[in-house]
């Protein structure tokens, strides 16, 4: 009696085309992204490498992260609701919190009238309102991230510049994604991801149940994340050619940063490291960003930036401040105002802003 072999499903056999293409002495190709089936990375977990994700252990499951699981399931269940209704439900939020959380909304008033003398007050006051409304929508745009599959993602998500990507790749480079906080930036992975899988840069959470579900929700059309202070791994993945999304525009204190202009300050601290990783060996720098839309989504891929690193550190930061700016002047009110930006001063004696 003849054998009959089965026929390999069709996520098996890409499986094997990637563990054969990756073999040594094997010439490989640099895959066009923008012309890749949404269903290519349908089996990411299996291509994608995450010796570090956390894992679904009994210990999440005490009664004291239940409140943790409780809100990640409501999460859940509402983004099942179509997007419009989502964002009319996170626009009443936003105007709750404007309502309830009254030290942000200082801090964030504060950060648009040292940012942006040059509009009014009632101007300065109606961009507050719609910060606060994306805010709100914000919380939404999370769980879609994470929970959202594929195909609906790409229903309402727009790619620009995406040529820049499949340019690099094709010269196997590696991309350090020059971003910033956007309320949207959860999605700014998602999207990305769906483009060419990444790693991103992240602060892990002290809450394990919310690790867990930071991490692989944010891995959902990527590779794998780096703990923000593990430049070594930032460093070995622009080198095996990889795109590392990065956000260097918070203020993180006095050490290894430089004073340049940010908008209307004049001396903001910011970070050098975005220089640092730029002069990685075959690295391009792309500014990317995502904006929200009346329908959707749109992911903004730019250029690399021709010349960058310069060599000064001075110069470079205020390249990237000025990059920042550029892509943030687009859409002020999706912007994330409500962090202190501009709290660390040159002279330690120097009055605050807050």
């Amino acid at each position: 009696m003849t054998a009959i072999r089965a026929r390999p499903r069709f996520s098996d056999r890409i499986l094997d085309m990637r563990v054969t293409a990756s073999a040594p002495g094997h010439p490989t190709q640099a895959p066009r992204f923008g012309r890749t089936p949404p269903f290519a990375f349908a089996n990411k977990r299996l291509f994608m490498a995450q010796e570090h994700a956390p894992r679904l252990e009994p210990r999440l499951f005490h009664p004291r992260y239940w409140g943790s699981w409780l809100g990640l399931s409501l999460l859940w269940l509402l983004v099942l609701l179509p997007w419009r209704s989502q964002m009319w439900l996170g626009r009443q939020l936003g105007t709750l919190a404007r309502k309830l959380l009254k030290s942000r909304v200082k801090i964030a008033r504060r950060n648009l009238e040292l940012a942006m003398p040059e509009l009014s007050r009632d101007e300065r006051e109606a961009l507050l309102v719609q910060n606060f409304e994306s805010v709100g929508c914000a919380i939404f745009e999370v769980g879609m991230a994470w929970f959202w599959p594929d195909w609906r993602m790409r229903r309402l998500m727009k790619v620009e510049g995406e040529e820049h990507v499949i340019d690099a790749i094709e010269k196997g480079q590696g991309m350090l994604l020059l971003s910033c906080h956007f309320l949207t930036l959860e999605l700014n992975a998602r999207c990305f991801g769906l483009v060419r899988p990444g790693v991103g840069v992240y602060r892990p959470n002290t809450n394990p149940v919310l690790e867990y579900a930071q991490y692989h929700g944010r891995c959902a059309s990527n590779k794998y994340l780096v703990d923000r202070m593990d430049v070594k791994g930032m460093i070995k993945a622009l080198r095996n050619g990889d795109a590392l999304w990065y956000a260097p525009d918070h203020d993180y204190g006095s050490h290894a940063s430089v004073f340049v202009p940010y908008f209307a300050v004049e001396q903001a601290a910011t970070i050098t490291g975005t220089a640092t990783l730029a002069r990685v060996k075959n690295t391009v720098t792309l500014p990317c960003y995502n904006i929200r839309t009346r329908e959707g989504y749109t992911l903004h891929i730019g250029a690399p930036l021709a010349d960058y690193p310069s060599g000064d550190d001075m110069a470079d930061a205020s390249r990237a401040n000025r990059e920042i700016e550029a892509a943030v002047r687009k859409a002020p009110e999706q912007y994330m105002w409500l962090h202190r930006r501009f709290k660390t001063r040159p002279n330690p004696d120097d009055p605050g802003y807050y």
